[in-house]
């Protein structure tokens, strides 16, 4: 198994846990509300067409991250830029999951936004106002920008991969596959509020998230030691 791979699967991973852990809190409200809306239509192929959009949304965020992180190896002729940028990225993501994790005091970067301010919301409200199942693949698109701390340490990540590729294009790919897989991770636990709505929190959801803050930490690890002893 490549290190992509390897980072891939740990994304997956903590896309599931961080799903059942924040994204209950944050986007929960926002399925709720686009499942109650769809009354007695079917909600599967909605609410799919809703994480399709989002899944797109963040792996195109990735493959501009893996770029951003390619343009490294430009100066690769620096001595140590390309491990410095790596160990960066990792005591960066390390610092972000122990955040997550509410082991470093300063979790109003992972508070839940909402759907409020700016285009996002204005944008929101417009395509929710479309009675069509069709308006919930652009909707998806939209909030895959919402601001959300979890994102922001998996777009690092994507980063790091962009440092470490052999090319820029392999950065990109590179990078559009990560977060595909954290995004896919994601989709479960917005399908089961999406259907259980009605049912309130999940009381484990903290234990889930803290899991999904260790993996991120074992990311950022990853990558300080590659910086050190690539």
């Amino acid at each position: 198994m490549s290190s992509i791979d390897a980072l891939c699967l740990i994304f997956l991973t903590s896309g599931f846990t961080v799903g059942f852990g924040h994204c209950i809190g944050m986007c929960g409200p926002i399925v709720v509300s686009l499942s109650m809306g769809l009354k007695t239509k079917p909600i599967f192929f909605p609410l799919m067409l809703y994480s399709i959009g989002r899944v797109v949304t963040y792996s195109m965020l990735g493959g501009i991250m893996g770029a951003t992180g390619s343009f490294t190896l430009v100066a690769a002729h620096i001595a140590g830029i390309q491990k410095g940028a790596l160990i960066f990225a990792g005591l960066l993501i390390v610092f972000m999951g122990c955040v997550m994790g509410g082991w470093i005091p300063m979790g109003r970067i992972f508070r839940d936004s909402g759907a409020t301010g700016g285009i996002v919301s204005a944008g929101y409200r417009k395509l929710t106002a479309v009675k069509s199942t069709a308006a919930y693949f652009p909707v998806g698109l939209l909030l895959g920008l919402l601001p959300c701390g979890p994102v922001y340490t998996a777009l690092i990540a994507a980063a790091g991969i962009g440092v470490e590729a052999a090319t820029p294009f392999q950065g990109v790919l590179g990078g559009m596959a990560l977060m595909f897989s954290f995004g896919m991770g994601t989709i479960p636990a917005l399908f089961i509020v999406g259907k259980l709505s009605g049912l309130g929190w999940i009381k484990a959801r903290q234990k889930i998230y803290r899991i999904g803050s260790v993996l991120m930490v074992t990311a950022g690890v990853y990558f300080v030691a590659k910086g050190i002893f690539y």
